[in-house]
């Protein structure tokens, strides 16, 4: 396989995760600062606790879809064979890490659940299908995000053990899962302490 092309890549993933759209969607809104309210996450959950459902849902959107853009364009790029899941898993870090690290934002990023999940979808689709359902299902059932954002968090590296084997892609996955758990390390805190904070009841 050929590298030449590998150092952009990862350059340029790293730029598309630097994109923060929570704080861009915020401006454009006339809304505060996501860093100055709520969790301080310039995330779609905290922008869905300022009470606007529209800005989260594009923040949400678009958090993903930076994260499926950038392993799309590798997936282009670089050629079918020995090698290519290496330079996927490489330039999905590079995306994550972006996200977490943005350059444009002083480095102080979101906590990578929704450019997670874009990235499991792209790296394995399965994957990211039953960590989807993980979040889906202990949030519906617990109403707290963070437990949801747990659960898949952990689902992810297990279902990539058992499809993926030893690989670069189920390393990519183990490394993006330990960041998740770092920066939700308030939230765990929280949780041990009964103080996380839920969302309200589903109506009966």
């Amino acid at each position: 396989m050929d590298f030449s092309a590998l150092g952009p890549l990862i350059v340029g993933a790293y730029l598309i995760g630097s994109i923060s759209f929570a704080v861009i969607v915020s401006k454009i809104f006339g809304l505060p600062d996501p860093r100055t309210f709520g969790s301080k996450n310039p995330g779609a959950t905290n922008m869905l606790r300022g009470g606007n459902k529209q800005a989260a849902l594009i923040t949400l959107v678009g958090d993903t879809a930076k994260g499926m853009l950038a392993v799309w364009i590798a997936l282009q790029v670089v050629p079918v064979g020995p090698g290519q899941d290496t330079a996927l898993a490489l330039v999905a870090l590079a995306v994550f890490l972006g996200h977490l690290f943005p350059l444009f934002f002083g480095f102080q990023g979101g906590k990578g659940v929704a450019t997670a999940a874009g990235l499991l979808f792209m790296l394995c689709w399965p994957v990211g299908l039953a960590s989807l359902c993980a979040w889906v299902g202990v949030f519906w059932f617990t109403r707290v995000s963070s437990m949801g954002a747990l659960a898949a968090t952990l689902t992810g590296p297990i279902m990539g053990y058992i499809l993926l084997g030893l690989s670069s892609l189920w390393i990519c996955m183990v490394v993006m899962a330990t960041l998740l758990l770092w920066r939700h390390r308030s939230n765990i805190q929280k949780l041990m302490t009964g103080e996380e904070a839920a969302f309200k009841p589903r109506p009966k």
